[in-house]
């Protein structure tokens, strides 16, 4: 047994001081690690308390990774060298080649390590965008300039997709990349139809801190990676598996050996991997099941919506309402009326919200999550103002 140890990961240039102990942790050979936010005292306090840095720990992790909750008590995914081997090649199998890598991401969170991992397996300096003050597209643009690699490569979550391509300097550097890994929620269509069309290689990715990140490409498991569907659920399975929750031996999302069930609903045809939504986020309006990430990709098609997220809020006649809060385009202001309509088009009038609230932006918790639980409770205390209603009725 070894023993759990903190690593505060920083940001900016200094992320090269870690990647000695990343690359120890990739090969086998150095203790196991628990990424921390570096300079986030409150942050690390509330992950160290939960985890336990130094308590035991068995001999092949190399890295406890927390998922990307921000409510209740934290839980870490213990990942092996060897499925971050596995990861890590699969990938630039995936890609054509290995490569030198950007990041642009937290470095705590699953997305950005693997970025500083895929860069060490592929023996390259990775080059380094500071996001610590915030996401800025002329800083990526510039990043990219200062690239030297043969192949290059980056990953961003969709919101940061969306601010590049509202840059024409930064989509014109994005579309130089042979690829830009986006995940870590789903990218609506449009955003994916505008990449497209400015040249840009956006490659899908889904997955999660227990598989190591993205382990389904564009729909398409990568190497070594089993899906499968049990009663609408998606189950993963093959070589990136972490082996379970730190401090939870019992949990029932790795019940079964060598598979993780996940909360996401979907289907699996022909090979392809859909992800339908989250059984856990699902909406109960009047008997009825309202998925909020099919409303939202109906949503995403509304010339007036920059994004939205769908969310249920509670309801004495109902049980709960549909309601959703928008990012509106530039100079647009959408109705409650005419998103209803947009949806009713598309969708049973079940799914059409009743509840409409317009903001500047979307909270996240971890990279390009949005954190609806953050947005219900400022609809609820009325932080968000005015959450309109259907008819027209402003909420008191």
């Amino acid at each position: 047994m070894s023993t759990l140890r903190t690593l505060p990961m920083p940001t900016g240039a200094a992320v090269g001081d870690v990647l000695p102990h990343l690359r120890d942790a990739l090969a086998g050979s150095g203790p196991a690690w628990l990424p921390v936010p570096g300079g986030d005292r409150r942050e690390t306090t509330r992950l160290s308390s939960a985890l336990g840095p130094g308590e035991s720990i068995d001999d092949d992790v190399a890295l406890v990774v927390t998922t990307s909750g921000t409510t209740g008590v934290p839980k870490g995914a213990m990942l092996t060298a060897a499925a971050l081997r596995a990861s890590g090649e699969a990938t630039h199998e995936r890609l054509g080649g290995p490569g030198q890598w950007l990041l642009a991401l937290p470095t705590h969170h699953i997305a950005g390590l693997q970025v500083l991992m895929r860069a060490i397996q592929a023996g390259t300096e990775p080059a380094v965008l500071d996001v610590s003050d915030g996401f800025l597209p002329g800083g990526l643009a510039s990043a990219i300039a200062g690239m030297t690699g043969e192949r290059r490569y980056t990953s961003l979550v969709p919101t940061q997709l969306i601010k590049a391509l509202d840059d024409p300097e930064c989509a014109a550097a994005l579309a130089t990349l042979d690829a830009i890994l986006v995940g870590g929620a789903a990218t609506p269509r449009p955003v994916l139809d505008r990449a497209q069309a400015a040249g840009i290689t956006v490659v899908r990715t889904y997955g999660s801190s227990e598989t190591c990140g993205g382990c389904v490409y564009d729909g398409v498991p990568l190497t070594g990676m089993q899906v499968r569907i049990r009663d609408g659920r998606v189950l993963l399975g093959g070589a990136m598996l972490a082996k379970g929750y730190r401090g939870i031996p019992d949990h029932p999302a790795f019940a079964e050996p060598g598979w993780f069930r996940t909360d996401d609903a979907g289907t699996f045809t022909d090979g392809v991997l859909t992800i339908t939504g989250r059984l856990d986020e699902a909406i109960t309006t009047g008997g009825l099941l309202v998925i909020p990430q099919v409303v939202e990709a109906v949503l995403a098609h509304h010339p007036a919506i920059a994004e939205c997220v769908v969310l249920g809020l509670p309801d004495e006649r109902l049980g709960q309402r549909v309601a959703v809060v928008v990012v509106p385009t530039p100079g647009a202001t959408p109705t409650l009326e005419e998103i209803r309509d947009f949806v009713i088009a598309e969708l049973d009038t079940t799914a059409a919200p009743r509840e409409l609230a317009l903001v500047e932006e979307i909270p996240m918790r971890g990279p390009g999550k949005p954190n609806r639980a953050a947005l219900r409770e400022r609809l609820l205390s009325g932080e968000i103002r005015p959450p309109l209603r259907s008819g027209g009725v402003g909420a008191p």
